[in-house]
């Protein structure tokens, strides 16, 4: 008789969680050779220019004057920089105007406080990863100090950050680490990870998060723990740990209204729930917001802080020659306003194909998909991260 019939249900998935996860290191150490890093690709002086904001001139003079980063330049001449020398042109033009180092340098100032993002929805599908990651990438690309946080045991965003959960995180190295109940916790500092991505860190996660929604109700019930933070704090006061080292922090939720999210959006100033113009997505988001506003009522008088700067709904792939899914967003608009992002984001084989290799379109090069699609992906993504910007410039105060 073949093994596999007689085989019980825990010992075949285990095989086959062990075959797919060697499959995918496999994978990852033939896309990313030779210590399996992904790597950001460079931007030529053009590009570079425009996310500084200065002309591509004035910086070809700054490299033949040898101020700022030396540029890679290949035998044709172009010159090419990596985000990191990006970064160093910014502080330094900051530097060389500092009546315009806001212009170049986006960085919080004093006075200015960090902004935490959760993004959140307990319905699967409705691009809650992609948003997060989209979102993280657009903010660090455009010079601000970024730390994402993977809050999903699944841990797909820690994968597309260049991750293998099982493989590259030991016991302690989620978040889970820095807000467990027992002797093992540790600062999150200890915790954070660089990326690929020059100022973009991350919190890392994997199914040892879902220690916390097993020990929290243990510990509600545990007088030695009392005393100490209670669970929908201990987000925020791990966060609070490297304020200083960040201007926005991005959370990606669980989709799930367990302790994890509660945490995140008691930890956060400001909400981002996504939202698939499908009608059984949106039926279901209706239960999500009636149960999340009767559990935060309860953390709410159990001295939770819920004042948030922003509330915000993005639609997210969104095919906007669909006549229902039309009509749907047209409700959306029409019930919560201004709530409602004016962009939205589309769905589209760009996105889909640059995720086949763990990419996003801001990594791959513009050639590598057909160019119209790249452009109107890229445009509708850019439009809703431009909108979420404005909403933390807004709340800095800044115009």
């Amino acid at each position: 008789m073949d093994s596999l019939s007689v085989s019980t249900t825990d010992v075949r998935i285990e095989r086959h969680a062990n075959q797919l996860s060697r499959q995918l290191k496999l994978l990852r150490d033939k896309l990313f050779p030779p210590l399996s890093q992904k790597t950001l690709r460079t931007f030529t002086s053009g590009e570079a220019a425009q996310m500084i904001g200065v002309s591509d001139g004035y910086l070809r003079q700054l490299s033949l004057d040898g101020k700022g980063p030396s540029p890679d330049v290949s035998a044709t001449g172009r010159r090419s920089y990596t985000l990191a020398q990006i970064n160093e042109l910014r502080q330094h033009m900051a530097k060389l105007k500092p009546k315009d180092a806001l212009a170049y340098l986006p960085w919080r100032r004093p006075g200015e406080k960090l902004q935490t993002i959760a993004v959140t929805n307990f319905k699967g599908g409705s691009a809650k990863t992609t948003t997060t990651l989209y979102l993280a990438q657009y903010l660090a690309l455009n010079g601000y100090r970024v730390l994402a946080v993977d809050l999903d045991p699944q841990a797909s965003l820690s994968s597309m950050l260049g991750l293998q959960p099982e493989f590259d995180l030991a016991e302690g190295d989620t978040l889970y680490g820095a807000i467990r109940y027992d002797e093992n916790r540790k600062p999150l500092r200890e915790i954070i990870r660089k990326t690929y991505i020059d100022g973009l860190d991350l919190v890392a996660g994997n199914l040892e998060l879902m220690e916390f929604e097993h020990e929290t109700p243990r510990a509600l019930s545990d007088r030695r723990h009392s005393s100490g933070e209670m669970f929908f704090n201990r987000v925020g006061v791990a966060i609070n740990e490297v304020e200083s080292d960040y201007d926005v922090v991005v959370i990606d939720c669980p989709p799930q209204l367990g302790y994890l999210t509660l945490g995140a959006v008691c930890a956060a100033t400001s909400l981002l729930i996504t939202i698939h113009p499908q009608m059984v997505d949106v039926a279901s988001m209706s239960q999500f917001l009636l149960m999340t506003a009767d559990l935060l009522s309860v953390v709410r008088n159990a001295g939770g802080d819920l004042r948030h700067d922003f509330i915000k709904y993005v639609v997210t792939r969104h095919e906007p020659f669909d006549a229902p899914q039309s009509q749907i967003v047209a409700l959306l608009r029409s019930l919560f306003g201004e709530d409602v992002l004016t962009a939205t984001i589309l769905k589209s084989t760009a996105i889909a194909d640059a995720g086949l290799t763990k990419q996003t379109l801001y990594e791959i090069e513009r050639g590598q998909v057909r160019r119209s699609t790249y452009d109107r992906a890229l445009e509708s993504v850019n439009a809703a991260n431009g909108e979420v910007l404005a909403g933390l410039h807004k709340a800095w105060g800044r115009t």
